[in-house]
């Protein structure tokens, strides 16, 4: 590898000029929609594109939301530090992919609802959808946070721009196209931003590879360093990535955020027909595998670059979520312009997420609160507050991201976020979809219990970092610099020294840190789905099965919905099939839905 110097680049005219370029054009999406939808003012159309969006676009959507600048920032860095094992992400891809279209997906989109909280009233009752609600509004602002913080990160390393007026940047632009354009207007935002992180992403590998010696010499040397040592198959779940956390756990926790998230199920529903929503998820697979691939190749060829010279050790960067952009202005500082791509491409897939979850926050928030209390609102008046409801989750969370700087990397503090909310609320969900006896309580009682348990593990884990012998990072060099260690890079090996043995003394005093504590921050969701999906049967099973009847049909095989009032009617169609009288009651929101070889009636006690 070629000697490495502790200084690089800096941002020049031409690279201004392709980042300011990202937020004209995804500004101009914005305006664009607002004039030409605003003869189409209600909530409907604003929060949901009126239902008619086809699959290309949400797909492209669907991939640049959850492929935020937390991938493509944060993604490589922990391939440089922990090796390619990361790719096993993909198998958990595509496990969440499937159910999602097949399981999840047909139970919202023929409902008709717009809030998929709205489904827990129906199964179980009010309280139930609000506590749900109020769960993702906590989480998507914390997760929210998180990913505007790193583009905001990158910009402050590669350009010197005040990191907390990078921040309020992105939001402000964020919140602008948003509240103008609505649903239509962040999908189609997001498609552009997926292209831009795409190019920025190759324009990093060729380049790249280029200058670390070609492909063969990325390769040779990530199998020397350990890099290419995939398959770890031991079972030990306080290992941070090994096969099974990143294929299970990772599973879980995605399915939390595609499953029964509102910002992906919210885009779904937006498609004009229910194959067209399936159509873009399986789409958006594949747009997941082709980031995921660049993430972890650019991962591969920075260890290579640095293999003799780690600036971080070195102390040329002051985090390892600062080793991606400090990369890239090596590589690229040379040619105008490339060095602003990249950190366009890194601010793509936050402006696409921040986007995502100011809409789904708006939507949810107006459907499970404002509509709930004023029923009778006009469709003008709707539209406003759905536009004023963006300005302020905008706010909420841009100013989340000031928190952000003390969560430690990015990559695993957002998906700590996901996995200790969305982990209880997939098994809500799946309580209410999977188990038609669970009933009320057991609901309530489960996910109280999954809460708890998740927050438990993840605090824990926050208060007591995890031992390096289960994290295992691999060896770093600064064997072949050419210049003196600064003080802050002789002093970080000290730190990471002390800070192993200051952990050892913990975990001798509290045994939680060695076991409980030490758990991969990817079973966080497992362990509050299994315990809300536990305790809420072993309630349900106490206290008394659901009064959610059921009947068996063979004359029926799909799920759809039927208004209440035909339900005699629906009845006598089944073939001389009974239902259980003592069930027949007062059915919530005059709903019926049929699922698989089933009638699930809604109805209170």
């Amino acid at each position: 590898m070629e000697d490495k110097s502790h200084t690089v680049g800096t941002f020049q005219v031409g690279d201004y000029a392709v980042f300011a370029a990202l937020f004209v054009v995804s500004s101009g999406i914005g305006v664009f929609f607002a004039i030409k939808e605003r003869k189409k003012a209600s909530s409907k159309e604003f929060l949901v594109g009126g239902r008619q969006m086809s699959c290309g676009p949400v797909a492209l959507s669907l991939t640049a939301s959850f492929m935020s600048a937390v991938t493509v920032i944060g993604a490589p860095s922990d391939v440089y530090r922990y090796g390619a094992s990361y790719v096993i992400f993909g198998v958990a891809y595509t496990f969440v992919v499937f159910l999602t279209a097949e399981l999840f997906l047909p139970v919202f989109y023929r409902s008709g609802i717009t809030s998929t909280y709205e489904y827990l009233e129906l199964r179980f009752c009010k309280l139930v959808r609000v506590a749900a609600t109020l769960i993702y509004i906590i989480q998507t602002i914390l997760y929210t946070g998180v990913v505007v913080y790193a583009p905001a990160l990158a910009l402050n390393q590669v350009t010197g721009f005040d990191l907390w007026g990078s921040i309020f940047a992105t939001g402000i632009v964020c919140t602008f196209y948003c509240t103008l354009g609505g649903l239509k207007a962040v999908v189609w935002t997001d498609a552009f931003q997926m292209v831009v992180m795409v190019v920025g992403f190759l324009t990093v590998l060729i380049q790249g590879a280029s200058r670390a010696g070609g492909i063969e010499s990325v390769w040779s040397t990530a199998h020397t360093g350990g890099r290419m040592d995939v398959f770890d198959f031991d079972v030990n779940p306080l290992r941070r990535h090994t096969f099974w956390t990143l294929s299970v756990g990772g599973t879980f926790t995605w399915l939390g955020i595609y499953g029964v998230n509102q910002s992906t199920i919210q885009r779904c529903i937006s498609c004009k027909t229910e194959g067209h929503a399936r159509w873009a998820l399986y789409l958006n697979l594949l747009g997941l595998w082709i980031i995921l691939f660049c993430a972890v190749v650019s991962g591969l060829i920075m260890y290579t670059f640095y293999s003799r010279c780690d600036p971080w050790s070195a102390g040329s960067v002051s985090a390892p979520d600062q080793l991606m952009p400090y990369f890239v202005m090596e590589i690229l500082g040379a040619f105008p312009g490339l060095p602003g791509l990249f950190v366009a491409c890194a601010f793509s897939g936050t402006l696409s997420t921040v986007a995502a979850s100011i809409n789904a926050l708006a939507t949810v928030t107006y459907e499970d609160f404002v509509s709930q209390c004023y029923r009778d609102l006009s469709n003008r008046a709707a539209n406003w507050i759905s536009k004023a409801l963006c300005v302020v989750f905008g706010v909420a969370c841009t100013t989340m991201a000031v928190a952000a700087s003390y969560m430690g990397g990015i990559v695993q503090a957002a998906l700590s976020i996901h996995g200790m909310c969305g982990g209880p609320m997939l098994g809500l969900f799946s309580l209410g979809i999977l188990f038609p006896v669970t009933n009320l309580k057991g609901a309530v009682g489960g996910l109280i219990v999954g809460i708890t348990l998740s927050f438990w593990v993840g605090v824990g884990a926050f208060i007591y970092p995890a031992p390096s012998n289960n994290t295992r990072p691999l060896e770093l060099s600064t064997a072949g610099c050419n210049f003196n260690l600064t003080a802050d890079g002789s002093n970080q090996t000290s730190v990471s020294v002390s800070n192993g043995n200051s952990i050892k003394v913990i975990t001798d005093e509290y045994w939680l840190a060695d076991s409980w504590y030490s758990m991969s921050y990817l079973y966080y969701s497992a362990v509050g789905f299994i315990g809300t999906v536990a305790a809420g049967l072993l309630i349900t099973l106490l206290t008394g099965e659901s009064n959610i009847s059921l009947a068996h049909t063979d004359s029926n095989k799909t799920l759809r919905v039927i208004d209440c009032l035909t339900l005699k009617r629906t009845l006598v169609s089944l073939k001389g099939q009974c239902i259980q009288q003592k069930l027949m009651r007062t059915v919530i929101s005059n709903k019926v839905i049929l699922k698989g070889s089933y009638i699930h009636l809604f109805i209170h006690k």
